[in-house]
């Protein structure tokens, strides 16, 4: 499948309907073969493109498939649910929706253990995945401080940190509950984590008031 080129114009752009097509191929065959059967020749047809498509467009299988995997987080968003505490619930109900999804959860923990030895997949992976979703971190305080619910930040770099930190609390704890110890991160467990979370964001804003 080739994208058409529109009158007027030379060369061929980039369709984004092949994109979107390989990267569901490619979830899909993760899911089928796993991630050592997977090849680009595999995912090109089932995506009904060249091969040569996938090569124009991705280096090979590692970056393929943090792509396909990075689209499905893109899926998350942050509802606007009256509260810090009921915002972070439904983020972090999303998130564990989407990490129960077999392609996410064959993706993802394939590619992580590739990026063990893989410093270049290891940076596309903070790029396409982590850095992406920090948007989300950015956005709940930015709301939670408009609220009155978290104190500003006037250090730049200090706020950096803390959304970093908040991040990898949250991502952290979600993957190892769904991912490694294969519990559910349901409602509860949910409300559970939020409430540990927030007690600890509370304590951490105290301790930087001045007395």
């Amino acid at each position: 499948m080739q994208s058409r080129t529109p009158a007027g114009r030379t060369g061929r752009p980039r369709s984004a309907a092949a994109d979107a097509a390989i990267l569901a191929a490619t979830r899909a065959a993760l899911v089928e073969l796993g991630w050592s059967k997977l090849t680009l020749g595999d995912v090109a047809l089932r995506a009904g493109v060249a091969k040569t498509t996938l090569y124009r467009r991705w280096a090979g299988k590692n970056e393929l498939v943090v792509d396909a995997v990075a689209e499905l987080f893109d899926e998350l968003t942050l509802p606007d649910r009256g509260s810090l505490a009921a915002d972070i619930e439904g983020v972090v109900l999303q998130f564990a929706a989407i990490l129960a999804r077999p392609e996410a959860r064959s993706g993802l923990m394939a590619v992580v253990a590739e990026a063990t030895r893989d410093d270049a997949l290891r940076e596309r992976i903070r790029a396409s995945i982590v850095d992406r979703q920090k948007r989300l971190v950015l956005a709940g305080r930015a709301r939670a401080q408009a609220r009155g619910e978290l104190p500003p930040e006037s250090d730049a770099g200090e706020a950096a940190r803390t959304v970093d930190l908040i991040f990898d609390m949250v991502a952290g704890a979600v993957v190892h509950r769904t991912l490694v110890s294969a519990e559910p991160a349901d409602e509860e467990w949910v409300h559970g984590f939020t409430r540990v979370l927030l007690s600890g964001l509370a304590g951490a804003a105290m301790a930087d008031r001045p007395a």
